[in-house]
């Protein structure tokens, strides 16, 4: 029998968008998980008119959950490259930033609020969306070594 070799630390920026990744797959289940999700009977495929809430905030939709378990899954295909992960935490957080401006202009009311979006909505949008922007620039390419460091220190 073969031994396998041991798995090498994967780079920061890999390992965290895989976690980023996993969150939203993990927030797409759950928006159709009813008592995770409030007044699931209310889940709409679109639309303002959704009244399901995630944690009993967040207003989602079949389409939002949907949007959530996509970008989940690509995330997850994505961090498996470093250059994907780079793309999957720069971009999203780009996208997210962009959602954000969209659900700030739009009259949550009206039609074009389709997705939908509210207040805790927004808020999420933009600190997801500056989060992963920031990691997605400014995490290095380096394997994490859990607080040691991999070359000796030169001492007077």
């Amino acid at each position: 029998m073969r031994e396998r070799a041991p798995a090498r630390p994967r780079p920061r920026i890999k390992a965290v968008a895989a976690a980023v990744a996993a969150v939203f797959v993990l927030i797409g289940v759950l928006g159709f998980v009813p008592g995770i999700t409030t007044h699931y009977d209310e889940l709409t495929f679109a639309g303002r008119h959704s009244g399901a809430k995630l944690l009993w905030t967040f207003q989602v939709s079949i389409l939002l959950n949907a949007l959530h378990l996509l970008s989940g899954l690509l995330g997850l295909v994505l961090a498996r490259r470093l250059a994907g992960a780079r793309v999957f935490l720069a971009g999203g957080g780009a996208a997210y930033l962009g959602l954000w401006l969209y659900g700030f202009a739009i009259d949550r009311h009206g039609p074009l609020n389709f997705i939908p979006v509210n207040e805790p909505d927004n808020w999420l949008h933009l600190f997801l969306g500056f989060g992963m922007l920031v990691l997605g620039l400014l995490l290095s390419n380096d394997v994490g070594t859990g607080g040691r460091l991999d070359t000796p220190i030169d001492r007077p």
